[in-house]
């Protein structure tokens, strides 16, 4: 028996799909509030999306977009003001060209830091026979930690591939990617997804 009460394993069920958090203009524009200063996590998930595209697998893209009165943002954009700079319309909002969804590929529209929070995603997932969600974008310590505890409250496996994810500072993503793999996820690395889905 473990000497510890966290960090047991749950590996990955038999039908994943692939989960990209947020990866929006606004985390890799200089000048941006947002800007992370890092294209780690884009290139990680780049290498993610050409493997579950030549495997197959459901892909799924997440953003947040407000209406421009930021009527729908409730509490969290007066705790994070700079929300503002996603309202629809803005360029900050859109994805990264590298990451332009494919025709076919769900985009999932959202106004808080769960990708399952008031949105169809559990629903989508299920009725694709979807067991697990392969996890990464940004930021590590808000919506990708947010979605990974919410994939694994709906019963979809969480993996969140560590260096396909990204952060404010390093510390803060090392920390929350500690706390993921104690409580709520398996932590791993695109090559090792990469490696399962080849």
């Amino acid at each position: 028996m473990s000497d510890t009460p966290f960090g047991g394993a749950l590996g990955w069920g038999r039908r994943p799909a692939l989960l990209l958090i947020d990866m929006m203009q606004a985390y890799f524009t200089a000048g941006s509030p947002f800007d992370l200063g890092s294209r780690q996590s884009l290139d990680g998930c780049a290498a993610l999306l050409a493997s579950a595209r030549e495997a197959g697998i459901p892909v799924l893209h997440t953003r947040v977009r407000f209406s421009p009165d930021l009527s729908d943002g409730g509490l969290f954009v007066r705790k994070v003001p700079a929300l503002a700079a996603l309202v629809d319309g803005s360029p900050a909002a859109e994805f990264v060209p590298e990451l332009t969804p494919a025709p076919g590929e769900v985009v999932v529209t959202k106004q808080y830091a769960s990708a399952f929070f008031g949105t169809s995603l559990a629903a989508t997932l299920t009725a694709r026979g979807v067991d697990t969600t392969i996890i990464a974008g940004v930021s590590t310590s808000g919506c990708v930690r947010a979605s990974a505890t919410d994939a694994m409250q709906h019963g979809f496996y969480p993996v969140v591939a560590a260096d396909a994810c990204g952060d404010r500072t390093r510390e803060v993503h090392e920390a929350n990617l500690f706390d993921l793999s104690a409580k709520y996820a398996e932590v791993t690395t695109v090559d090792e997804v990469v490696r399962k889905l080849g």
